[in-house]
């Protein structure tokens, strides 16, 4: 009896020690985990105000973690009424939908999550172009799309003049994406540190600007400025905060607007609201929030509360319709952040994936997640 426990034992400290050595040489030889930066930019980084300790810090004090239910954690493993049972609204866009686009239009259109291109001033802009099917370094780790198509195929998107990348968590920066995108694409603007991971892609270097919070640069007429968020980074086990994460000013010639990335709620969005607001259009996440990280993701209540702060004139809650990354209902957080935009006298823009978005013209503002 001793030796066929011994064996059993054997047995499963082998098969451990193999998935261990597996998950090892995956992570060390696959592209999807990105690389570390070097030479000048090391430099920099490391004489960023908003690096010390070795890592890069949030304004205020903030765990990623506040509390650990895992008895709730054992949802992440069930779906439940966390992913959606019938197939969610995707708009077809037509092959032609971004020629011949006005210069004096401003319009967004939604990928899902936290994608969306924009289209200001006659430029294109992608803000984190995440189109994969599953947010994770390989398809057997994470929960698939909500929906199976895409608005519009990778093949049939036009060029882009910029793509601007909030941080480099894999529901935001995504690896098939960015190798797709790359010869559509004549410039990525992206947090200190994330240009590493573009040019490891085979992106080209004078083709990245990486920038700190609080700086900003020209864009064709187009300000652009890097401006803080409460969250973190990494995409291994062993990178954590080793690139810094940012929201996004895009101020044109006629309309202001602002890309929140992922934030927890904190002061800053006074302090952008202050110094760069009135906002025509703010998206700011709402969705994959739990008590467990309440401070690196917003409660619905809070992201109404941070347009607020914004002075932004139309909220469009993002982060959430694609992809179950949190343990609440999928519909949850649209249903709490209407129901608070109302309390609060706050314009909501609510459009379905690939419906169409015109400052000044067209606001979506439909309950679509309400299964008919």
């Amino acid at each position: 009896m001793k030796k066929f426990l011994k064996m059993i034992l054997s047995v499963i400290a082998t098969i451990i020690g193999i998935v261990v050595l597996v998950a090892i040489i995956f992570i060390y030889t696959s592209p999807e985990f990105g690389a570390k930066s070097k030479g000048t930019v090391k430099e920099i980084i490391e004489k960023s105000e908003n690096f010390k300790g070795g890592k890069f810090q949030n304004v205020y004090e903030t765990a990623v973690a506040t509390k650990t239910d895992w008895g709730a954690m054992l949802g992440f493993f069930t779906n439940g009424n966390k992913v959606p049972d019938w197939s969610i609204p995707v708009e077809k866009l037509p092959k032609d939908y971004f020629k011949n686009v006005p210069d004096s239009l401003t319009r967004l259109t939604w990928f899902g999550h936290s994608a969306l291109l924009l289209e200001i001033d006659g430029k294109k802009i992608f803000l984190d172009p995440m189109l994969g099917s599953v947010p994770s370094p390989h398809p057997m780790l994470g929960s698939k799309r909500f929906n199976d198509t895409l608005p519009m195929a990778i093949d049939d998107l036009p060029n882009i003049d910029a793509v601007l990348i909030s941080h480099d968590h894999y529901d935001h920066l995504d690896y098939g994406s960015i190798k797709n995108l790359d010869s559509k694409v004549a410039h990525f603007y992206v947090p200190l540190g994330l240009g590493a991971h573009l040019t490891s892609w085979g992106v080209a270097a004078e083709k990245i600007t990486e920038m700190d919070w609080w700086q900003q640069v020209d864009f064709f007429g187009i300000t652009l400025v890097s401006t803080p968020a409460r969250h973190f980074s990494g995409r291994g086990l062993t990178d954590r905060f080793s690139t810094l994460w940012c929201s996004w000013v895009i101020k044109g010639s006629t309309n202001n607007i602002f890309f929140g990335g992922d934030s927890g709620y904190d002061a800053s969005f006074s302090e952008i609201g202050n110094k760069y607001g009135p906002f025509d259009f703010a998206m700011l996440e709402c969705g994959q929030y739990d008590e467990q990280w309440a401070e690196i993701h917003m409660m619905p209540e809070e992201t109404v509360q941070a347009s607020i702060d914004l002075k932004s004139e139309i909220l469009m809650p993002i982060h959430w319709g694609a992809f179950k990354l949190g343990l609440h209902p999928w519909q949850e957080p649209a249903e709490r952040v209407s129901k608070k935009a109302a309390e609060l006298n706050v314009q909501l823009a609510t459009p379905k994936i690939g419906e169409p978005i015109v400052l000044g013209e067209t606001i979506p503002a439909s309950s679509w997640w309400i299964k008919k």
